[in-house]
């Protein structure tokens, strides 16, 4: 058994461990409630958005045609995925990256094995991996999790959307986690590029007929890009949101841990206290009975 000193010691560095998670515990909360108050509000609209095109895309005849819509033959992929800039927030960041590696080593081997497969990192911690298991990375931005506006996030819509039209990249995925509550992220794979609108006739019936002005393929062409700016606002802050629930969950679990650890430190602190008194008494007892 340790000795007194050492248990002391121990029980003071565990203490200090605790008021440092139980503070970023504190904070993530704090960050939590106004990240979850933007996702909250940004759904509605972003799921409005994608009403409108698909009401706009049946009341036309045939497909929609339009650079951003185009299903080419994947040859060449992109996969984006969006990680955190810092830790200490359980297994947030490599589920995300399990997730995109299956995803590369599933849905396109072929493109990996040709080397036509690259990876997009938002997020410093997504970039590390990646970059010490050898793949490519096509680019990196990890300010955008750092506050940033739909402005700025929309310039690296732009930039993906180029990726595109330009044939540098016939396929574009996200692989992110997605906000339910302060305990549950779902992973999600998600297709960017080419827009897939879908054209059911079954659900006409959910869609009011409006009457456009301009014409429907007009006002299609011209919201195609603003709903692909909304998706990647929407991601990053699904995963900004997720973020903060799962390290408050962790540093949660860590308070909880370094409590236990003070309780089960104190009572061996006590064993080895009342052990070394009651070692005390039997010497000095020895002593007084050998000198009668």
């Amino acid at each position: 058994m340790a000795n007194l000193k050492e248990i002391r010691i121990r029980i003071a560095s565990v203490k200090s461990t605790r008021k440092i998670t139980s503070a970023m515990k504190m904070v993530a909360a704090a960050k939590l409630r106004k990240s979850q108050d933007k996702i909250v509000r940004m759904r509605p609209y972003a799921n409005k958005l994608d009403d409108i095109i698909l009401s706009l895309q049946q009341s036309l005849e045939g497909e929609i045609e339009h650079p951003l819509t185009q299903d080419r033959e994947p040859n060449k992929v992109l996969i984006v995925v969006l990680t955190s800039n810092r830790g200490l927030c359980g297994a947030f960041n490599s589920n995300v990256i399990k997730k995109a590696l299956n995803l590369a080593h599933t849905k396109y081997q072929k493109q990996l094995e040709k080397g036509e497969l690259s990876f997009f990192s938002i997020g410093k911690k997504g970039a590390e991996q990646l970059s010490v298991r050898g793949y490519k990375i096509e680019g990196e931005n990890h300010e955008l999790l750092d506050g940033k506006g739909f402005n700025e996030i929309s310039e690296f819509a732009n930039e993906l959307m180029t990726y595109f039209t330009e044939e540098k990249f016939d396929r574009i995925e996200f692989v992110y986690n997605q906000f339910k509550n302060a305990v549950v992220q779902e992973l999600i794979n998600e297709n960017f590029l080419p827009l897939k609108l879908e054209n059911d006739n079954s659900d006409k019936k959910k869609f009011v007929d409006y009457i456009y002005e301009p014409d429907p393929g007009s006002l299609i062409i011209s919201l195609v890009p603003k709903s692909l700016k909304i998706k990647v606002f929407k991601s990053i802050l699904d995963s900004i949101a997720s973020e903060h629930g799962a390290r408050m969950t962790a540093m949660h679990q860590a308070t909880d841990n370094a409590n236990d650890m003070i309780q089960e430190l104190t009572l061996h602190y006590n064993k080895a206290r009342q052990a070394a008194i009651t070692k005390e008494i039997l010497d000095i007892v020895g002593g007084a009975e050998a000198l009668k």
